[in-house]
């Protein structure tokens, strides 16, 4: 099957040609026809399976028809979870969109709300916005919504997760119900499916399987620590080894990542810090500096590192353990990158043994227990397997 098959407009289509589209990935197969038939859609499937391409390409072609609703407010709304993100699906859609003549803003968080207003205050066809961000425009009156025909909800598992039920209803309650809504998740089931009743009216459901990957080359260790002064010893020993190129710290809290990495500088090693209450020009500068070799370390939370992809990672240490098995997956994949081999070791408190159990029925890979010589726990617990 071509993209020729799926109704999109002759000018997207050339411009898919132009960039080397050959042929559409499943979830395009899909979720294009019946994104442009116009019933709401609810979507699983996994990152990097084309998706944005499979809500973007029938939203630039609904701005070909005339509006259905006079007003300057946008007529397209995109809801991501991360401000990363948001700028990833507004430079796809300029990228997609390269032959229309159409005005995107993006709406979120650590960037200057001067700009932002600037942007909502002339006519807009698509914004692409954070929820909390855009929630902050309504209540100051700055953005409208009431021409909105197409809703979608990118990622709504990441949204919820991140705790942002409360504001996607108030957005959706200002949004005209004569709309279109298109849901995207990794799961459609719990408090996701909660969520599409009450967005969605008789939605297609489309579940793409996901796709067998190749198994990066990813060596996976646990260490138990006595307590955070032992864990900064250990973490400080792993750094100066020898083999280390470049290495991604995961921490719990955006406290605990400015505090480590200041720790960490003043031990001498070219570190930053990457969390949520940076500015957007500050984390670019900060993975900028990461990407140029510019620095060694870097201290993230969950949210701000992801998408990081920077091939000379190949140390990453979970300095506070995850939470959940997912959570995991996501961090150790920054490294074993572009073919290249990773090593990724979690720091573990005593009591921690279910979660290495969780982690290895999740991945169907073993986290090998090791200690540092001169650096072994007080007291190692007899549930956690001994260095093999």
């Amino acid at each position: 099957m071509s993209f020729s098959t799926l109704g999109l407009d002759p000018s997207l289509l050339a411009t898919l040609a132009a960039l080397g589209y050959a042929a559409p990935t499943p979830v395009q197969r899909e979720a294009i026809p019946a994104a442009i038939a116009g019933g709401d859609l609810l979507v699983s499937s996994q990152t990097g399976s084309g998706k944005t391409a499979a809500f973007l390409l029938p939203a630039l072609q609904r701005l070909y028809a005339p509006a259905t609703a006079p007003g300057i407010g946008p007529r397209i709304l995109v809801l991501t979870p991360t401000r990363e993100l948001a700028l990833q699906v507004q430079k796809a859609a300029h990228g997609y969109g390269s032959t229309q003549r159409m005005r995107t803003a993006s709406v979120v968080g650590g960037m200057p709300y001067g700009l932002q207003l600037k942007q909502l205050s002339r006519p807009v066809d698509i914004v692409i916005a954070t929820p909390g961000r855009l929630k902050d425009h309504m209540d100051r009156r700055t953005v409208s919504l009431g021409r909105v025909e197409l809703l979608v909800l990118d990622e709504a598992d990441r949204m919820l997760d991140m705790g942002f039920q409360e504001e996607i209803d108030a957005i959706v309650a200002r949004i005209p119900k004569e709309r279109q809504t298109l849901l995207f998740s990794a799961t459609l089931d719990g408090i996701v499916g909660h969520l599409a009743q009450r967005v969605t009216r008789s939605a297609k459901r489309i579940a793409i399987a996901r796709v067998a990957e190749t198994r990066p080359d990813i060596t996976q260790h646990a260490l138990v620590a006595d307590n955070d002064a032992h864990k900064v010893r250990m973490l400080d020993t792993l750094l100066r080894e020898s083999d280390v190129d470049q290495t991604l710290v995961f921490t719990a809290t955006k406290r605990s990542a400015e505090e480590l990495s200041g720790s960490l500088l003043g031990k001498g090693f070219d570190v930053g810090a990457l969390h949520g209450d940076m500015r957007q020009r500050e984390r670019s500068q900060m993975l900028q500096r990461l990407r140029d070799g510019k620095m060694k370390v870097l201290v993230a939370t969950d949210v701000a590192a992801r998408g990081i992809d920077v091939p000379g990672i190949n140390l990453v240490v979970n300095y506070d353990a995850p939470r959940q098995a997912e959570d995991y997956v996501h961090r150790i994949g920054r490294t074993g990158r572009a073919g290249r081999a990773g090593v990724a070791v979690t720091f573990l408190g005593h009591g921690d043994r279910h979660l290495v159990r969780q982690i290895e029925r999740f991945t169907g890979n073993v986290v090998t227990m090791m200690v540092i010589p001169g650096l072994e726990p007080r007291n190692m617990p007899r549930s956690f397997r001994r260095p093999g």
